[in-house]
């Protein structure tokens, strides 16, 4: 194995094999640990199917039943998955009350990410189809919220609309920053390859943006006094949340 490509190529090749349990890839080292039932036949046959130059160094018993990886991953994703729950909660009330559109979308993005992170756990130690499909279903949702909170926008712009309360959107908008932040630097730091962790890391980096986004509307709402910020960066978080899901349905293919 010369770079995750590979890796990737590997996964599909031995998705359909029947009793393979987990795949441990040491790319540096070139190996791959295959933990698995029965006869390591049909698997040596797939692996030089591929001509990679691949060929079994050992076949040994094991115990080994559970996977830190897996278990890793879920916890992972257990961890983001409360975060942006807990600030859609936030965002959203504190949006409504503030009359902040960017706060509102902002908070329909976290609970984009919270799904998407809920139905990653269902993912952990799956198949790759069922990965690549759980992407898919990601990709779709984050569009039709897209859609959604589009109109919305729409609404606020031709309807008559006070202010919102720029203090309120620039102090959420800066916790909200900094939760992505943790968030990100954890999925980051786990280095997976697999689609729904790659998704997973795609929609906090448009997070980090929207926020950032956010508190400059905030302060441009107080210093021209007109909620038109506040509606262009509303319209400008359904942009981004539309490019994310092409990319994460790219990952589906």
């Amino acid at each position: 194995m010369d770079c995750p490509s590979e890796e990737n190529l590997i996964r599909m090749k031995l998705e359909g094999i029947l009793g393979i349990e987990h795949l441990e890839f040491d790319i540096p080292n070139r190996v791959l640990s295959v933990y698995h039932n029965g006869s390591p036949e049909q698997i040596e046959k797939s692996i030089h199917e591929l001509k990679l130059g691949g060929q079994r160094i050992s076949t040994e018993d094991t115990s080994n039943v559970e996977f830190e990886e897996d278990k890793g991953q879920r916890k992972l994703l257990l961890t983001v998955l409360a975060i942006n729950f807990i600030f859609f909660l936030i965002e959203m009330t504190t949006g409504v009350i503030s009359r902040s559109m960017g706060l509102v979308a902002d908070s329909l993005d976290m609970l984009a990410d919270s799904f998407v992170y809920g139905i990653s756990l269902f993912a952990v130690g799956g198949t790759l189809t069922k990965k690549k499909r759980i992407a898919k279903l990601a990709g779709y949702f984050q569009i039709i919220l897209a859609v959604i909170g589009f109109v919305e926008v729409l609404r606020r712009f031709f309807g008559a609309e006070k202010l919102p309360d720029f203090a309120t959107m620039i102090i959420v908008s800066i916790f909200a920053l900094i939760a992505n932040g943790i968030c990100l630097y954890l999925l980051q730091k786990s280095k997976s390859k697999e689609a729904h962790m790659q998704a997973s890391m795609i929609f906090t980096s448009n997070d980090v943006i929207i926020n950032l986004g956010v508190i400059i509307a905030g302060f441009l709402v107080h210093w021209l006094s007109s909620n038109k910020p506040d509606l262009i960066i509303g319209t400008i978080v359904f942009v981004l949340v539309v490019q994310g899901a092409v990319r994460i349905l790219k990952l589906g293919k």
